[in-house]
């Protein structure tokens, strides 16, 4: 890259963010040049995306423009010295004293209220990150299945011929199927990948709670109240705390058995062991709920009027969480039976109702944040359908206080109903054809007020505060962020497989995971992450050092079969300027597997506050067919990471 290309680029950069005279100082990591900014407001977010040479921008504590580390460095440079000092220096025009004092305390606040530490948070941060990759399938298959619905009500209500839509309405139901009756193993799948499992065995857990090699005749027996087990009976929490069980199990037996009969022994025993816990103690313990919530519910029946519609309304969508609303079909049925319809149908559904409702409040309250706003659209068409789980398990129930203002809005329309249903089927839009005796009004009526009663709980007391910090002053624009190293180094791929080694010992994380979109969306290759358990970074290939920033953070290197590798040690730890870090390397180095690249103290970046996972990627990625993690979830340095296939 010549200079000129380099001075354009900063220049055009400073023309963007309201001129030198804005800008406090500039810094620059693996990828970015990071600049804080005095007035966010003279900041062209859009002019920046346009600048040949600029690959994305992220706006966080820093304003973040993306450049690639085989520029960032000579840009960021460039920029430093058209004013007139060193990097991470403040700018000569800025009074050192109040404008940066002051700055950094808003901004040191902001992000420590953001970040405060809470459990309650982390329980739920998990629960998203869970279910959120099923949203896209969630979507499709319920908008499929609320298709169906709502010609099964028509063809019902006999509207519709059913000689002619009962196989069109069957082949619907089966295409939906395959999400939502199966919905246990995609959920056991990516628990397992969460809390690092391994993602097949998580499968089978989740698999385990659908008890599909039961004999219905002879069920297995809760062993606390002695009546039959029911397939799904612990709901999807039931399969994630399974799971997380699991994990922890998994975790001890590959630390107890040895390596060469580790893939025999472990996975077995493993599935045995919470096998048999999922079967006979957690299973049998939602039962118990199961059973006791039916008398309640009866209960709350007998009391009758707008009681029983709010008790009934703000129980219903945790019975849905839980995946205990099935044992409200026996009491439909029964009611159906007896009176013709049911009148319990139709006051859920009017309560579900309140989670569109705190969708669409979200959706207001939160706009700024364009990866939220992007799923609650997804969620919401499936939503008014009547199918909740999108807008439940992907919206409200992360965020937390949502989930409750959505049951309380909900509630108060339950309070109100008064229409039957004559039969059973999905709620929402969906079972407008069911309602008995023309009351087909009073139920619209009854799902709009639940839309209304939703939206203003969430909008005036449900949205909490971290998530509209995050919204307004933590916004990220999807970066597009390319690796180029500093060294390029090519050479083509002559060989079939290569294998990448662990570079550090830890526990492997899917790349997924890691707190920056950046590496999580996969912009910069695929690859791993690893919380490391040793402050001792080596070579995971023999190749060239291409890369290596003055902070010593981050480290790249080229194998010589061409293959790129990015070692990035924690996150955001390019705010310790190379404090905690030593190398023993320089670009244009050539190093064999398990040379020592970089020592660093993890106990100080703990300290400081800064993760500590170790994102492994691998650049040039697209160039070869697959690559594929191959260690198990706890490797030890110089063991097999990667693989990759040419």
């Amino acid at each position: 890259m010549t200079e000129d290309k380099v001075t354009r680029i900063a220049r055009e950069i400073y023309a963007n963010v309201g001129g030198p005279e804005n800008v406090l100082k500039v810094i620059h990591c693996m990828t970015r040049v990071r600049m804080t900014i005095i007035d966010n407001s003279k900041v062209n977010i859009a002019g920046l995306k346009q600048i040949k040479g600029v690959m994305g921008v992220v706006e966080d504590e820093t304003l973040q423009v993306v450049v690639g580390p085989g520029t960032v460095n000579k840009v960021a440079q460039a920029m430093v010295d058209m004013v007139g000092v060193k990097l991470g220096e403040t700018f000569p025009h800025a009074d050192q004293g109040s404008m940066d004092e002051l700055m950094a305390k808003t901004k040191a606040d902001a992000k420590a209220k953001y970040n405060k530490p809470s459990k309650f948070k982390a329980l739920l941060n998990t629960i998203s990150k869970i279910f959120v990759p099923l949203i896209p399938a969630f979507v499709g298959a319920g908008l499929i299945g609320g298709l169906a619905s709502i010609l099964g009500n028509l063809v019902t209500a006999g509207t519709l011929d059913a000689a002619t839509w009962t196989q069109i309405i069957t082949v619907l139901k089966i295409i939906q199927g395959g999400i939502f009756t199966y919905l246990a193993i995609y959920v056991g799948l990516n628990s397992a990948q969460e809390f690092g499992a391994t993602p097949a065995l998580g499968g089978v857990i989740g698999a385990v709670s659908l008890l599909s090699g039961m004999d219905p005749n002879a069920p297995l027996k809760n062993v606390f109240n002695g009546a039959a087990l029911s397939p799904g009976q612990g709901g999807i929490i039931g399969v994630i705390f399974a799971v997380w069980l699991l994990s922890l199990f998994e975790k001890q037996m590959h630390k107890l058995v040895p390596e060469s009969l580790d893939i025999i022994i472990t996975p077995t025993i493993s599935l045995l062991v919470l096998g048999l816990i999922e079967i006979f103690l957690i299973m049998p313990v939602a039962g118990v709920i199961s059973a006791s919530l039916v008398g309640a519910i009866n209960f709350v029946l007998n009391v009758g009027g707008g009681i029983s519609g709010f008790i009934l309304g703000a129980l219903f969508l945790p019975m849905v969480m839980f995946g205990l609303h099935q044992i409200l079909t026996p009491i439909h049925l029964e009611m159906i039976s007896k009176t013709g319809s049911t009148q319990l149908l139709p006051v859920l559904a009017m309560a579900g109702a309140g989670q569109v409702g705190a969708a669409i409040a979200l959706w207001i309250r939160l706009r700024k944040d364009k990866e939220f706003v992007e799923r609650v659209k997804g969620a919401l068409p499936v939503g008014i359908l009547g199918i909740g789980e999108p807008l439940i398990y992907g919206i409200t129930l992360p965020l937390g206080r949502p989930f409750v203002t959505a049951c309380i809005g909900g509630a108060v329309i339950g309070a109100l109903g008064n229409a039957g249903a004559i039969a059973i089927g999905p709620s929402g839009v969906a079972l407008l054809p069911l309602i008995a005796d023309g009351k087909w009004w009073i139920y619209l009526c009854g799902l709009l007020g639940g839309y209304l009663g939703g939206f203003v709980a969430t909008y005036f007391f449900g949205i909490p505060a971290d998530a509209k910090m995050k919204a307004d002053n933590y916004e990220a624009d999807g970066p597009q962020e390319i690796i180029e190293p500093t060294l390029k180094v090519q050479r083509p791929a002559d060989f079939e497989t290569a294998k990448i080694v662990a570079p550090v010992a830890g526990d492997v994380k899917a790349l997924a995971s890691v707190n920056d979109q950046v590496f999580s969306s996969g912009m910069m290759g695929a690859g791993v992450a690893i919380e490391p358990s040793t402050g001792e970074i080596c070579a995971p290939v023999s190749g060239t050092i291409t890369s290596l920033l003055p902070t010593k953070h981050a480290v790249g290197i080229t194998s010589d079969a061409g293959i790129e590798i990015l070692i990035h040690v924690g996150m955001d730890t390019v705010e310790l300027r190379g404090q905690g870090f030593e190398s023993f390397v320089a670009v244009n180095d050539h190093v064999k597997v398990g040379d020592l690249l970089l020592k660093v103290d993890l106990e100080l970046l703990k300290a400081k506050g800064l993760e500590t996972l170790t994102p492994i990627v691998i650049p040039n990625s697209s160039e070869y067919q697959a690559v594929e993690v191959v260690a198990d979830q706890n490797v030890t340095q110089g063991a097999e990471l990667l693989e990759i296939k040419a």
